[in-house]
């Protein structure tokens, strides 16, 4: 790696088309595992104009085969998660109480159901949960930040996390629900030194004029979010570049499920398998067993046994077992990366059923992960460091 370098990452707000795509899907996941935690949801969301398409896979044990509606009204779940986004403005032309609602939704497919349930069946050769799709999972940590994150995307979280709660607040009120944020840090011999620059776009109404909105975000926001020890006479402040930000959400772009995998995660610090989470049960991999990389690669950098680690783990569909587990320290290990390797095999789980037990994940908190990042949240059950005297017990 270059002794210095400028990396840069993103975060969007709850009002951009992705992100209410987002929301209302883990609205919707919630509400199943609300009505029964063994809910099998694969949800996802199209948003448009003044148009809301849910599709996907839902399967509610105890109501066997009615319809989903029977227990949930789908409908109300959608309107509320757009509410409390923001989409509530005479001239919003996607409006909470407006959009018209297109259900696709169907139960999950049996021959899905087959390599996921813990039975026998045909074909199969264990009687097992199995692995909800095959796949590779990653998670990573470092110890730049008190939530062990990288700083570029944490930074542009608060920034994001600021703007929605000015706007909230009413504080201001020309502030609209869609938003970008984007934070370039230098790095000097691996350590952040400095901001180089500050991109954050925000939708707002017609009657305010840029300079407005620029000095304001800037004293405000950025000043407030960002460490004035990491701001210098160079670093620059583009705020709302294009000179207008009127149109925005739905009815300016499309928005869609899972779309934002980077914004999720580490910000491109670290690797992607692709698999999306939002909307999806934790039998999906994708989802459960990355929110479980993350716990490991936490754990361990919290057990001072690494600096920086990423972990790779990956999956068959059906299978009990992962198929392989991949620890890198990139050379901040403090012991060899097979010794941390085998520590972890010793302390956790991967299996996919163990993954939901060890972590609690048949429960509706899903909600809460949808903006501002899965990773560095507080209370989340994958952000403790519960298991780091273990970790270092194991190596010895």
């Amino acid at each position: 790696m270059a002794k210095s370098f400028v990396f840069s990452s993103e975060s969007v707000g709850e009002g951009h088309p992705d992100k209410v795509a987002d929301l209302i899907s883990d609205s919707i996941l919630d509400a199943c595992l609300a009505q029964d935690r063994h809910s099998r949801v694969a949800c996802e969301t199209l948003v448009k104009s003044n148009a809301v398409v849910v599709a996907g896979e839902i399967t509610i044990p105890k109501i066997g085969r009615q319809p989903i509606d029977a227990v949930i009204n789908i409908g109300t779940v959608i309107r509320d998660a757009i509410r409390d986004i923001g989409y509530v403005n005479t001239d919003d032309v996607f409006h909470a109480d407006q959009v018209f609602i297109h259900n696709l939704l169907t139960t999950q497919s049996p021959d899905i159901a087959q390599g996921v349930d813990a039975r026998k069946a045909a074909g199969k050769k264990h009687a097992e949960q199995g692995a909800g799709d095959q796949g590779l999972m990653f998670g990573y940590a470092c110890n730049e930040t008190p939530e062990l994150m990288p700083t570029p995307i944490m930074f542009a979280h608060r920034l994001g996390r600021e703007l929605t709660a000015l706007r909230k607040s009413r504080r201001v009120d020309w502030l609209r629900p869609d938003a970008k944020s984007q934070v370039s840090v230098r790095y000097e011999n691996g350590q952040p030194v400095e901001v180089v620059n500050v991109v954050i776009s925000t939708q707002h109404t017609a009657d305010v004029s840029h300079a407005q909105i620029e000095d304001f975000l800037i004293r405000n926001v950025i000043r407030k979010v960002i460490p004035a020890a990491m701001l210098n006479k160079k670093t620059e402040f583009l705020v709302n570049p294009t000179g207008r930000f009127v149109v925005g959400g739905p009815q300016g772009d499309s928005g869609l499920t899972g779309r934002k995998i980077i914004v999720d995660t580490y910000g491109g610090w670290g690797r992607h398998g692709g698999g999306a989470f939002s909307g999806k049960d934790p039998s999906k991999v994708d989802r459960s067993a990355a929110y479980m990389c993350r716990w490991v690669a936490k754990n361990i950098v919290a057990a001072k046994l690494a600096d920086v680690v990423e972990l790779q783990v990956a999956y068959a569909i059906g299978h009990p077992h992962p198929v392989s587990v991949y620890v890198d320290t990139m050379g901040t290990g403090k012991v060899a990366d097979e010794k941390i390797t085998s520590a972890v095999e010793k302390v956790f789980s991967f299996k996919p059923a163990e993954i939901v037990s060890q972590l609690n994940l048949l429960r509706p908190i899903y909600r809460q992960t949808t903006n501002y990042g899965h990773f560095g949240k507080a209370g989340l059950p994958w952000e403790q460091t519960n298991k780091a005297a273990a970790l270092r017990a194991a190596v010895r």
